[in-house]
């Protein structure tokens, strides 16, 4: 939050009184005698057991055998264990559920490639090809609790890969399609994965990007692999392998009898989602099939106000945590979904905004920075387009400045659309802090805590914090939280609960404000410390973007013998603005007229671009590390990593 921010204290939407009536939470607490928003937080963080007990009722999750109990917290926050007793499969749920009630002819997502082309399946056609290919990959040798790796673009063969492998019981390990052979081949040796379900190719800004040949340098070095699925997307000739490659089309062409979807232990895994590090190997997060079911159906559920009706378009890959998220809160909810191959601003800057209104989508989700990418362009290109469809937007990835939200409520929601800001992450699959639709909002706000998320902002002793930036924490389980890492009980212990003694350590600095409004200011490993005062790089780079030129911004601290440390800041100018001295000194003059002289970037540089993650998060490590002349680390993750070789100082 930036002090003296007039704009930061005001509400700028209000519920109307459909989404005040109508909405599924409102639904939920008009059946539990819940008055306030405020009462309904209250009770659901102190009562977790009443909440998820209530909420899965009311949402109508289906499970294969009853749990008997809850949760069960014996041996430790750390090892919570939930739905005792219980059996659930997402396939049985999200897909099974709905041909069973006579909802097979709706249409389940539709697919937009890079180059335009688009297919749709219906949930009886997702159902059909999502058996056809489980009896392929079952007649293979894949059973319950195999690994399999997912390194696919988003086309329409990932989504069905993705179901087909729940439904045998088998592990998924998304990754993202981006990856070189190393990060790819780390990832699937940790799982020791069987199969590895890939592409010969995809398209990106209407380049053909070779992913086959990446896959099989990758798969030389994972001794565990024993067959490949190669889809193809591209249809160029590519390696074979004739011992382990197998055409997935070859798998569906095959006659094979119904599949029955396994019947699974409530805490059967259901994925292994791996997060890069700052230092080491990356972490695997593992998720269970009725954690995922519980938190994701949830969020879409009560946050989003998902209904059968809606179109829901989230821009995210399947490697990130948005991806599952979005497949399995949708039909978990009956709505239909859109997966998008290419990038926001291929070929035009109006990519998105085409889709928004051609498809009708009513709710919408993209990362602050792929906002301020588009931002960077004219607002006629999102004016031309009629997005009347749209009732509730989203976002998530990282801290908004104001600019940047504010042109995301004005020009893409019209000013009459909530932004739905929420903020968890990978080891949750799901949120810590969210707003509902039922509340007002501030700009840039995460609202409050999750519903059934006992989170808390705390100091150094794990003491509650209001009107203070501290440390994001949660004290209570949630059913989605990471059941370890794979195979790394210690790291996964030292990450989470080192720090305090059964209370999770989330690694987020937070503010609450005096109307009880939360906010996030960035990842605490990121905490600049200048002269004794501490601050986030969210606090700097949103007063850098109160300056007409700049497009996107980063600032990393870097030390400074006298004041511990001093800040360097990193600016994208917008396409009508040239780089100069006068400008730098007018951008460092804004930051000091927003945040004080203390504060102050010591230098700014302007440049092309900034690294980013494939969900559009600023790796601001490999910046500092690129200035201090250190080795650059892991930049598996990062999309774009020859823009770090333009960086220049001097």
């Amino acid at each position: 939050m930036i002090e003296g921010d007039l704009n930061m204290t005001e509400f700028i939407w209000q519920p109307d009184k459909n989404l005040m009536e109508n909405s599924n939470i409102a639904r939920f607490m008009k059946k539990e005698g819940i008055a306030d928003y405020a009462s309904l937080i209250e009770r659901s963080t102190s009562d977790i057991q009443w909440f998820w007990n209530a909420c899965l009722k009311d949402l109508g999750i289906q499970w294969q055998k009853p749990y008997e109990k809850l949760l069960d917290q014996s041996q430790g926050f750390a090892w919570t264990k939930w739905f005792v007793g219980g059996e659930a499969n997402i396939v049985d749920h999200c897909l099974d559920r709905h041909i069973r009630e006579g909802r097979g002819a709706k249409r389940a997502y539709t697919w937009i490639g890079d180059c335009g082309s688009e297919k749709s399946l219906s949930y009886q056609e997702l159902y059909d090809q999502v058996n056809a290919l489980a009896a392929g990959l079952s007649s293979l040798g894949l059973q319950k609790g195999d690994r399999v790796g997912l390194y696919l673009p988003m086309i329409s063969e990932m989504v069905v890969s993705f179901f087909a492998c729940l439904k045998i019981g088998a592990v998924i390990i998304p990754i993202f399609s981006g990856f070189g052979p190393e990060p790819l081949a780390v990832r699937l040796q940790n799982a020791e994965a069987k199969i590895l379900i890939t592409a010969d190719g995809s398209f990106r800004r209407g380049k053909k990007i070779n992913i086959k040949e990446a896959a099989d340098q990758a798969v030389a070095r994972v001794s565990s692999l024993q067959h490949v699925v190669v889809v193809k997307r591209t249809f160029e000739e590519v390696p074979w392998n004739a011992e382990k490659d197998i055409a997935y089309e070859d798998l569906l062409k095959k006659d094979f009898a119904q599949v029955e979807t396994a019947r699974l232990e409530a805490e059967a895994r259901s994925m292994i989602i791996y997060t890069s590090g700052t230092t080491g190997l990356p972490k695997g997060t593992v998720h269970t099939h009725a954690g995922c079911l519980a938190q994701m159906t949830k969020e879409l559920a009560y946050y989003f106000d998902t209904k059968p009706e809606d179109v829901f378009f989230w821009l995210t890959d399947i490697g990130w945590m948005m991806g599952p998220w979005e497949i399995i809160g949708t039909t978990s909810l009956g709505a239909s979904f859109i997966i998008f191959e290419g990038a926001p601003d291929y070929p035009e800057p109006d990519r998105l905004w085409q889709i928004i209104e051609k498809h009708q989508v009513s709710i919408f989700g993209i990362s602050p920075t792929a906002i301020r990418l588009l931002m960077k362009q004219d607002a006629s290109w999102v004016e031309k387009h009629d997005l009347s469809s749209l009732r509730l937007l989203g976002s998530t990835g990282e801290p908004w400045d104001p600019e940047s939200y504010q042109w995301f409520f004005e020009k893409v929601g019209g000013k009459r659309c909530p932004i739905i800001n929420i903020s968890g992450g990978t080891e949750l699959v799901g949120c810590l802090l969210a707003p509902l639709p039922i509340i007002p909002l501030k700009p840039c706000t995460l609202g409050g805590p999750g519903l059934g998320m006992a989170v808390d902002v705390v100091d150094e002793q794990a003491k509650s914090l209001r009107g203070e930036v501290g440390y994001l924490v949660c004290r209570k389980p949630g059913p989605s939280m990471t059941k370890s890492f794979w195979k790394d009980d210690e790291r996964y212990l030292e990450t989470y609960f080192s720090k305090w003694p059964e209370v999770w350590f989330h690694g987020d600095w937070a503010i609450i404000d005096q109307d009880g409004y939360w906010f996030l200011q960035g990842r605490a490993d990121d905490t600049i410390k200048v002269s004794g005062r501490r601050t986030g790089p969210a606090e700097i780079e949103a007063a850098l973007m109160r300056h007409p030129a700049c497009a996107e911004a980063a600032a990393i601290g870097v030390p400074h013998e006298i004041k511990g440390e001093s800040i360097v800041a990193f600016v994208v100018l917008k396409n009508n603005f040239e780089a100069s001295t006068k400008l730098a000194e007018e951008c460092i003059a804004q930051v000091a007229e927003v945040l004080g002289k203390t504060l102050r970037p010591e230098k700014l540089y302007f440049v092309k671009g900034l690294p980013k993650t494939r969900s559009a998060k600023i790796v601001r490590r490999a910046i500092k590390n690129k200035y201090l002349g250190k080795d650059l680390g892991d930049l598996s993750s990062v999309e774009n990593p020859q823009i770090l070789d333009e960086f220049a100082f001097k």
